[in-house]
């Protein structure tokens, strides 16, 4: 069974990414309408491939390394934000991302487009996450959930070490559970009027915020 893949960079990174391409389309071959009619969307930039499904990764594998940096997606359900958050985290030099088996976006053409190829080189895994976050505790790691009510400002949290870092769905935040299995919530504040940050814009203002005090900047 094969999957396909559209985009210039998404293309490109998985040729040198873990899974093999089958075959590659471009419109100097078959024309734009032919790509659109291949692949089901017209963000194909003029190239397509048939690629082997995506290899997820082992969400506990993430955590030998003492100064991971694992970010966490609780039902993320748009496959934009997923490959947005893929890329911050694989530019952020990020372990891995983890995100649930179920009721969640999953790495799709849509996110690979998203992500602008990163998805091909960042560690992604499926794991129940209340259960992953309880492992990554006892394999060491600091889990901080991100909540735009919590009272402590992410700057103000030690974001060194082995560290995972959870963010909620888009309309809804962390789930109770997810939230309970943290040992601390971070907000973001916000100046304007817009009452909180995009999720995935949250994730990259955290990444490098963990970035900044791990001095890799």
């Amino acid at each position: 069974m094969t999957e396909l893949i559209y985009g210039r960079n998404p293309v490109a990174e998985a040729q040198r990414g873990r899974r093999a391409v089958r075959k590659v389309w471009t419109r100097d071959e078959v024309g734009d309408a032919e790509l659109t009619r291949i692949c089901g969307s017209g963000e194909h930039q003029g190239v397509v491939a048939e690629v082997d499904p995506y290899p997820y990764a082992d969400a506990d594998a993430m955590l030998e390394k003492p100064d991971a940096l694992i970010v966490a997606l609780d039902r993320i359900q748009d496959p934009q934000n997923l490959g947005a958050m893929a890329r911050s985290a694989e530019a952020a030099g990020a372990a891995g991302l983890v995100i649930p088996s179920r009721r969640s976006a999953s790495v799709t053409a849509a996110a690979a487009k998203a992500s602008a190829g990163a998805v091909e080189h960042l560690p992604i895994a499926r794991s129940n996450l209340a259960d992953f976050l309880s492992r990554a505790k006892d394999a060491g790691a600091w889990v901080y959930g991100a909540e735009a009510n919590a009272e402590a400002p992410y700057t103000q949290a030690d974001l060194t070490g082995k560290l995972v870092l959870v963010l909620g769905s888009e309309g809804k935040g962390l789930r109770r559970l997810v939230a309970e299995r943290c040992d601390g919530l971070i907000s973001i504040p916000v100046r304007g009027r817009v009452a909180s940050l995009n999720v995935s814009a949250a994730t990259a203002a955290l990444l490098f915020e963990a970035v900044r005090q791990r001095g890799r900047v």
